[in-house]
């Protein structure tokens, strides 16, 4: 990539004229119209304008706001809207949008592939503008320094493709679902597959570009070690509009092997399940082998249900190795030659998608996804669950329609047992034995169908309450859960209530997060429900 300061255009003139732009300029209009005149005048010589920003009474704006919203609980008629969407192309919009919202009093959120499970970065409760990333996605890979560059619009999806055009031995840890952006899912730590050999997205970051509360667009050397700490998994978007990241690639092999086997509770799915917990954290850091469990119904008796437990794997290396390997640490599953299948890492990407091999690696680049209505819950074990308590588990499953509730088991273990807690915002490393991701989504629109879904999650999350982290009952900040905990609307929020949800997601990393962000951005102008406190 060029040069820090070669590699955004100059702001306009207008830009330092607008710092010294006053409230009482605009005061015979209201806030909006005055954030719009404000917008205006810093892109006077801009003929994309009507391009870049779209109020509500423009012919594209639903279809803007809707192409990356992916939870359809915040795409109703009820859900509050924004009033302005910014769609930036040069570092100069993002300037001049913060310091007119500063001047203006509208509240930002920053969106880059519109995956926050509670829709943070395009709903709010105050009147709010948008800044949709999804015009700054473009990335340079360097096969000679095995890094990229990757600006903030960019989905996890496209930067794979990018990096498999250049080579078919680099890759890059971060997680499957392709429509991601690597904006939030980077600075909230983000992990995958390759977790337990590389570590997270997060760990992999060795510069980044951002724009802060002043205006300023700052690189690793300006903003101080400080804050660059804290976006590498404490969430930018509590700091500033992350511009740009960037990563260290890694080495794979030109072939790794995957499985999935399914197993169900006739074939001793029960005891699958809890001998898994006690190896998938310690087996070979080369090979990851992630647990999803659903209810299904049983083939073998009508009219019953059952447990489907599915074992989906990654090995760095080839089959005979891996082989090798299960029937070492895990023979209880019975992997056999024929469940496994050779391809390149790329092609195991599209595998855990859940993309037909068949598929054109361009599918890569498609950036749009239908919403769902779902609600999602995380959980982290340090002791194997019981069978028992996994017994009374299935049962809970049994209440809703089968495919509608999963559990997904992600095992911790290898060098995340190395990186030390505080190395990074993101705590949860060496004690876990695996994360849990609780999803339940649903089809029905109404608002009874979604307390109902919602309330069956709360209930699920309480049975496992026994069984996980304590003090705090730790949770994944990229899966966000508003029942966590939320801050004020104002401005202000107290220790004692951010903490409800801050020590959760960041357990001691917490307080220094608080601090930085005292730092950088004192008057919290950068906040929604859960972002850092200014304190």
């Amino acid at each position: 990539m060029e040069s820090f300061t070669a590699s955004f255009p100059k702001p306009h003139l207008f830009f330092f004229l607008l710092l010294s732009f006053s409230w009482a300029t605009l005061s015979n209009t209201n806030p909006h119209d005055s954030f719009l005149q404000c917008l205006s005048l810093q892109y006077s010589n801009d003929i994309s304008f009507s391009k870049l920003v779209y109020v509500q009474n423009n012919s594209s704006y639903s279809s803007v706001l809707e192409l990356s919203v992916r939870n359809a609980r915040f795409s109703t008629p009820t859900t509050r809207k924004p009033l302005v969407i910014v769609t930036p192309t040069h570092v100069s919009h993002i300037q001049a949008t913060i310091n007119c919202s500063r001047i203006h009093d509208m509240q930002i959120r920053i969106r880059s592939g519109g995956h926050d499970y509670e829709g943070l970065s395009y709903v709010s409760q105050v009147p709010f503008v948008i800044i949709d990333l999804i015009n700054l996605r473009s990335i340079d890979v360097d096969t000679e320094n095995n890094t990229a560059w990757i600006q903030a619009g960019a989905t996890i999806g496209e930067l794979y493709y990018s990096i498999a055009e250049k080579s078919e031995t680099l890759a890059f840890p971060a997680g499957v679902c392709p429509t991601v952006g690597v904006g939030g899912h980077f600075s909230g730590g983000g992990y995958g597959m390759l977790m337990r050999k590389f570590g997270l997205a997060a760990d992999q970051i060795i510069d980044a570009h951002l724009v802060d509360v002043h205006g300023r667009l700052l690189d690793r050397n300006s903003m101080g070690e400080d804050l660059f700490w804290a976006i590498r998994g404490g969430g930018g978007a509590s700091f500033g509009v992350i511009v740009s990241w960037k990563v260290k690639l890694v080495s794979v092999p030109s072939t790794v092997t995957v499985f999935t086997v399914n197993r169900t509770l006739e074939e001793n799915g029960t005891m699958l399940v809890h001998k898994w917990q006690s190896v998938a954290q310690k087996i070979h850091e080369d090979l990851y082998i992630r647990l999803f469990l659903r209810a299904e119904n049983s083939s073998e008796q009508e009219g019953k249900k059952t447990i489907q437990a599915s074992f989906t794997s990654l090995f760095l290396g080839r089959i005979d190795q891996l082989l090798v390997l299960m029937q070492e640490s895990f023979p209880e599953l019975g992997i056999v030659k024929e469940d496994c299948i050779e391809m390149s890492w790329i092609q195991s990407i599209l595998y855990f998608a859940e993309i037909p091999q068949s598929e054109s690696l361009d599918i890569l680049l498609n950036r749009t996804d239908a919403p769902v209505f779902f609600k999602g819950k995380s959980d982290y074990v340090k002791e194997p669950i019981p069978e028992t308590a996994l017994e009374g588990l299935w049962q809970m499953f049994y209440e809703e329609e089968p495919g509608s509730v999963e559990l997904i088991f992600s095992p911790y273990g290898g060098i995340m047992d190395e990186i030390p807690e505080s190395e990074t915002p993101f705590p949860h490393r060496a004690g876990n034995l695996f994360n849990i991701h609780y999803v339940i989504i649903w089809t029905e629109e109404d608002a009874a169908t979604s307390q109902k879904r919602i309330s069956y999650m709360r209930r699920l999350y309480g049975y496992m309450g026994p069984y996980v982290s304590k003090s705090p009952r730790a949770a994944y900040m990229n899966y966000r859960d508003l029942d966590l905990g939320s801050n004020n609307k104002g401005k202000y929020t107290s220790y004692r209530q951010a903490s409800k949800w801050g020590l959760k997601y960041f357990n001691n990393n917490f307080n220094r997060l608080i601090h930085v962000k005292n730092m950088v951005d004192p008057q919290n102008f950068f906040r929604h429900e859960q972002s850092v406190p200014s304190l």
